[in-house]
C-alpha cells in the first residue's frame, strides 16, 4: 500500500509549509489526483488518517478531487476524457495510438491554516 508513502510525504510538506509562514495549525488539506495516477483515494485517506496524529495537522480533513483520464488519438486527432483508469484504445475510431495527456496528477492545491 504505497499509499502510506504518499500520505507521509504530504503531511511532510504541509507541515514545513505551514511552519515556514508562521501557522501553528493546517484545518484542511486539499489534493488533485489523477485516476490513471494509481492512487486509490479511499487508501489515501485511510493513511492520512492513521498518520497525522498529533502533528500540526492532527484535526485536518483531507478532501481529494478526482481528475478523469484525458488523451488525444494520433489517427483520429479525437480530444477524449474517460471515466475509467485505464484506456486502452481511442474511445471514437478504437486506435491504440493515443497519448494520455491527464489523469496521473497528484497536487496539493491548498490548504486551511490557523
Amino acid at each position: 500500500m504505497h499509499e502510506v508513502s504518499i500520505a507521509l510525504n504530504v503531511l511532510d510538506i504541509i507541515t514545513a509549509q505551514c511552519k515556514k509562514e508562521g501557522y501553528q495549525r493546517i484545518d484542511a488539506v486539499r489534493l488533485r489526483i489523477g485516476r490513471a495516477s494509481g492512487i486509490m483515494p479511499d487508501a489515501l485517506s485511510f493513511a492520512f488518517e492513521a498518520i497525522k496524529g498529533d502533528s500540526i495537522a492532527g484535526h485536518a480533513g483531507l478532501e481529494i478531487e478526482e481528475v478523469p483520464v484525458t488523451g488525444s488519438c494520433r489517427d483520429c486527432n479525437a480530444v477524449f476524457t474517460s471515466d475509467g483508469e485505464y484506456v486502452l484504445a481511442c474511445p471514437v475510431c478504437n486506435s491504440g495510438s493515443f497519448s494520455i495527456t491527464g489523469g496521473r496528477e497528484l497536487d496539493i492545491i491548498d490548504m486551511e491554516v490557523s
